[in-house]
C-alpha cells in the first residue's frame, strides 16, 4: 500500500451527501470514483475471459449478514442508509452500494476516493465475505490485493487525463 495522504481525486454515480467531506477530491472530484464490483465468479478463472459463458452466479449473502461482515473488518463503517454505506478514513472515502431490492444479494459495489489506503480496506473486507472483485483497470478484470494499487494509479492517470482534457466546446 501507500501513503493515506495520497488522494484519488474522482467518482462515478450517485455520491452520497456527505461522503468523503475532508477528502481532497480535486477538479469534478465529487463526480468520478474507482468502482470494484462484488459477485460471485468462479475461483478457478485467473481473468475475466476464464468465466464461462453460460456461468450461473449464485447469491452472495444476506443484506444483513453482507453488512455484519463489512462492520467487523470497518468497524466506523456508517450504514446508516444500508444501501450506501460510507467508510470514510484518513486521506479516503469508500462508498459501499448494496442493493436492498431482496434480502439474497448478487452483489455491491465499492466507490472508492481518496488515498490507497482504501485498497487494503476492500482486500480486508473481501477476504471476510470470502468474495471475488471485478476490477475493470486490473490486467485481468478481477480485484487483486498485490496488483490493485497499480490499477487505481491507473485509473487515476486516465480520470486525470479526461478532467484536464481540453473540451470541444472550448472558444479558446
Amino acid at each position: 500500500a501507500g501513503a493515506a495522504g495520497d488522494e484519488l481525486r474522482g467518482g462515478c454515480g450517485a455520491r452520497r451527501a456527505g461522503a468523503g467531506d475532508g477528502v481532497d477530491t480535486g477538479v469534478g472530484g465529487d463526480k468520478l470514483s474507482w468502482d470494484i464490483f462484488v459477485q460471485d465468479v468462479p475461483v478457478d478463472a485467473k481473468k475475466i475471459a476464464d468465466i464461462p459463458d453460460d456461468f450461473k452466479p449464485a447469491p452472495i449473502g444476506k443484506h444483513s449478514d453482507v453488512i455484519q461482515k463489512i462492520k467487523e473488518i470497518v468497524p466506523f463503517a456508517d450504514f446508516t442508509d444500508p444501501e450506501w454505506g460510507l467508510i470514510d478514513g484518513e486521506g479516503f472515502s469508500i462508498e459501499v452500494n448494496i442493493p436492498a431490492d431482496d434480502d439474497l444479494l448478487m452483489g455491491f459495489a465499492f466507490h472508492v476516493r481518496g488515498g490507497v489506503t482504501a485498497v487494503g480496506i476492500i482486500a480486508d473486507i473481501l477476504d471476510q465475505l470470502g468474495l471475488r472483485a471485478i476490477d475493470g483497470g486490473s490486467d485481468t478484470g478481477f480485484f487483486d490485493r498485490d496488483k490493485a494499487q497499480a490499477s487505481l494509479l491507473r485509473w487515476r492517470a486516465y480520470r486525470d487525463q479526461v478532467i484536464n482534457a481540453p473540451r470541444s466546446d472550448d472558444q479558446s
